[in-house]
């Protein structure tokens, strides 16, 4: 049986898609953000998205539809990206889009937090995977998000080994991973994990986009100003990873 036969009987449950231009992978592109999270971070932007209900589904065929349909308008080397929530809690069905895409030559790129063991079997599918990396100790990480990072880490390791391109994103968190002390901890990490000249690493300081999320679905927004990152201060962390050797980059 064939891909585009089995496509039919697998669904994607979907709280928001949308255009975007160069921010979520390369060129313009149409962008699904997937239903439910296994993470939860206090200052997380889509709250929407962190259960497993909700949203829309849609099966796989449907959505390679839609993707065809738009295709003239992914200009300037664009394509879809599929994001959260996170991607991976519904693993195969996103497996076997990104698949059905592949084969029809439409760019693909992931969003993930990297805690999913499975996600290699990724790869071959993927033309960027964009990773957040929160933070570089595994204890802190857990308490924050709930969640260690081992796995992220060994995903890293696993995407450089097999030359999978790769962009690493670092979310600024006053209080949790934004001094001139954690940056030396995640230029410790990338050391280690020896990423190529080829994979990048962005900062992402701070915003409280979510913060109107959370008041329109009755819950508590529990972040304050304690966690906004200055412009002096973000600097002073680039600095230490560009020292490091680490190629930065800001879209």
């Amino acid at each position: 049986m064939s891909t585009i036969e089995k496509a039919d009987f697998v669904t994607i449950r979907i709280f928001q898609k949308d255009f975007n231009f160069s921010q979520d992978g390369p060129g313009n592109r149409l962008v699904y953000h997937l239903q439910g999270c296994n993470l939860r971070c206090p200052w997380c932007s889509n709250p929407e998205g962190l259960e497993c209900s909700g949203g829309r589904e849609y099966t796989v065929d449907e959505m390679v539809d839609e993707v065809m349909r738009s295709k003239m308008m992914f200009f300037e080397n664009g394509g879809v990206t599929l994001t959260g929530g996170e991607v991976t809690m519904q693993f195969d069905a996103v497996k076997e889009l990104l698949t059905c895409l592949h084969e029809r030559g439409i760019h693909t790129c992931i969003e993930t937090n990297g805690l999913n063991r499975h996600l290699p079997e990724l790869f071959p599918v993927l033309d960027l995977l964009i990773m957040d990396v929160k933070h570089y100790d595994p204890d802190i990480h857990k308490k924050a998000t709930g969640l260690p990072n081992d796995i992220t880490v060994y995903n890293i390791q696993a995407a450089c080994a097999c030359g999978q391109l790769l962009a690493l994103r670092i979310p600024l968190i006053g209080g949790f991973n934004a001094s001139c002390r954690d940056a030396c901890g995640f230029a410790e990490l990338f050391q280690r994990l020896k990423p190529g000249s080829d994979v990048t690493v962005e900062l992402l300081p701070y915003h409280e986009y979510g913060r109107v999320k959370y008041d329109n679905l009755g819950k508590e927004y529990a972040m304050t100003e304690s966690a906004r990152v200055s412009e002096a201060e973000a600097e002073a962390f680039a600095n230490i990873l560009k020292a490091a050797g680490i190629h930065l980059i800001k879209t």
